[in-house]
């Protein structure tokens, strides 16, 4: 038998022994108070300003620690806002109560009314008058928790880490507020909330490899939506003019400190405006969101000094490659040959099939991206890797479309968007001649839709999960993301 083995089967003991006098799983408890509210309010009191209130309160929580005295015993117990410690006297709680303290673990939850009063050291302190068992934890929590080789643990059994790390809740608190403030930010500014569909006959909205389903009743396949775009774009067809939706999609790519299959963004359009305009509203959005965080312009993230002051930079695609690539050639940056011999010198990918603009978006995602740490909008890219934007007036092979940069990562993407069908069409056409897995399908329906016509809109999308890893200094996607998805364990 394990050692862990070993202490549940000694925790079920004690649960047979509580079941002789007690119910150890009741279905509810009058929780009165809060440990941080009663922190908050109490613990500068001094001791004797302390007993002549004679604050009676009722909390409940797990017990984390325990310290045993005899016929007195200390406990520290935690609940959703925080710690506090409990004191138990034999005499005072009885003796029946008193032996079911003595059958508790660490982990086990609690509820307890009693007295508040400070201890010798001034630490504040309630003095239990009744303690009622809630629910046994029948495994032990896992030792040394607080520490780094523990990751494993944080991630697979998130509960534990909420259950002990309050670093870690307040960042799942965190990022509530900062969904909270965004989606406020949107309703206040005229936007409709809608909601599309997850499921898809066609994956489309964006060039990404889409999870495939299987619908038994229809024995038709279905794939996991990898945007909203082309719906939200519908909307804007059947007449709405401000359109947002706070989605969850999915992307069949490998796991990585900024990908996971499954993530949150929020796509926003609006009719007769273009992309400058989105540039506005998202360095306001941003602005909101220092704001409402009360948190500085200017931070550290990961040893990367951010400065979040308006306006952002703005810099061309191409401008951008021939500004921060190694020594590149600026006056061959469309020579297709010398384009592939620069790749092949710096281990950036390029197949045989590569065009031109598909091989600079390799340059700039493999060595301009990690460059652009302040937020930085990168403009202008090639109309043949934005088959939805709309391309340029005064240049038919640029596009009217920006990705937003902050830290290194991309947090946006938008353009004006492609309203004329039978550009559309072409696009979609010359999407599915290409060979890689991630090409956008031809959608029939969606071109029948801007048949009907849909007026010049501006569309963008920004990645949640990544704003949150941004603004609570998180290193990697997983520590923003409740449940991640992990690798199994063999």
């Amino acid at each position: 038998m394990t050692d862990e083995n070993k202490l549940i089967a000694e925790r079920k003991k004690k649960l047979e022994n509580i079941k002789q006098k007690h119910q150890p799983y009741p279905n509810s408890f009058k929780k009165k108070d809060s440990a941080n509210d009663l922190t908050k309010n109490y613990s500068k009191l001094s001791k004797d300003n302390l007993a002549k209130k004679k604050v009676k309160t009722t909390i409940a929580g797990r017990v984390l620690t325990i310290r045993d005295m005899g016929n007195s015993s200390f406990a520290n117990l935690h609940d959703e806002s925080g710690n506090i410690q409990i004191y138990l006297q034999k005499k005072f709680v009885g003796e029946e109560q008193y032996e079911l303290f003595n059958n508790l673990d660490l982990g086990d939850i609690v509820g307890v009314d009693g007295e508040l009063f400070k201890t010798k050291t001034d630490e504040l302190t309630l003095n239990v008058k009744n303690i009622v068992l809630l629910s046994k934890s029948l495994r032990p929590l896992p030792e040394k928790f607080h520490g780094i080789s523990d990751i494993e643990i944080k991630y697979r059994q998130r509960y534990l880490d909420l259950m002990i790390n309050m670093d870690t809740k307040n960042i799942f608190k965190t990022r509530a507020n900062i969904i909270t403030t965004i989606r406020n930010f949107f309703l206040n500014d005229k936007y409709l909330e809608v909601e599309t569909p997850m499921m898809h006959i066609i994956p489309g909205g964006a060039t990404a490899k889409p999870f495939v389903t299987h619908h038994n009743s229809l024995d038709m396949d279905l794939y996991l939506r990898i945007a909203p775009e082309l719906f939200l774009k519908r909307c804007i067809i059947g007449g709405y003019e401000k359109v947002f939706e706070i989605n969850r999609s999915f992307r069949n790519e490998g796991l990585s400190i900024k990908h996971n299959p499954e993530f949150t963004m929020i796509e926003f359009y609006c009719a007769y405006q273009n992309y400058l305009y989105l540039m506005d509203l998202i360095e306001k959005l941003f602005k909101k969101l220092v704001d409402t965080l009360s948190i500085s312009e200017s931070f550290i993230y990961q040893e990367m000094n951010i400065n979040l002051k308006t306006p952002f930079k703005k810099i061309k695609f191409h401008e951008s490659i021939i500004k921060y690539a190694d020594n590149i050639d600026a006056s061959k940056i469309n020579d297709l040959e010398y384009l592939k011999n620069y790749c092949k010198s710096h281990d950036i990918s390029a197949k045989d099939d590569y065009t031109i603009s598909k091989i600079q978006l390799e340059i700039f995602e493999k060595l301009i991206e990690k460059n652009l740490i302040d937020p930085t909008f990168i403009t202008h890219y090639p109309t043949e890797v934005s088959p939805l934007a709309r391309s340029c007036d005064e240049n038919i092979n640029l596009v009217e479309r920006f990705e937003l940069f902050v830290g290194g990562r991309e947090i946006a993407n938008g353009f004006s968007e492609l309203n004329d069908p039978e550009e559309q069409a072409r696009r979609f056409k010359s999407q599915t001649n290409l060979k890689d897995e991630e090409k956008m399908n031809y959608d029939a329906d969606f071109i029948k839709a801007l048949e009907y016509g849909m007026p010049p809109t501006a569309g963008a999308g920004i990645g949640i999960d990544r704003l949150i890893m941004l603004l609570t200094n998180s290193s990697s996607i997983r520590d923003v993301l409740l449940f991640p998805h992990m690798k199994p364990k063999k």
